[in-house]
């Protein structure tokens, strides 16, 4: 029975590693942990509870954030490295993964509505 599931395991492991459609799920639960985690105290469910008007709604982000409407993931990530304004920088606080993974999970979460899913 060990022996079945060491190989399920290991099999599973590495289909994740080969499929980037399993990447980019697991991508999307990191991101949601650490927007929890570094970015939810401000931006719960997309608000801004600091600049009501700055949220992170797509028209929000297409109308305020340099560059979103060009390359929204890369916008993200710019404005979480460097901050601005009142937004602090992260590029001490996260790794440059981790400030990508939350930037693309913005990205997801601004395209859907910023759905609160159960």
């Amino acid at each position: 029975m060990k022996k079945i599931l060491s190989v399920l395991i290991v099999g599973f492991i590495w289909l994740t590693s080969i499929f980037p459609e399993s990447a980019l799920a697991q991508n999307t639960l990191n991101g949601s942990e650490i927007f929890l985690n570094s970015c939810a105290a401000c931006h719960i469910n997309g608000n801004n509870v600091v600049v009501a008007n700055k949220t992170l709604k797509k028209e929000a982000l297409q109308q305020y954030l340099k560059g979103y409407q060009e390359d929204p993931q890369a916008a993200i990530i710019n404005q979480v490295t460097n901050g601005k304004n009142a937004m602090p920088a992260f590029k001490k606080r996260l790794k440059p993964e981790e400030i990508k993974t939350v930037a693309a999970y913005v990205v997801q979460q601004a395209e859907i509505g910023w759905q609160v899913t159960p």
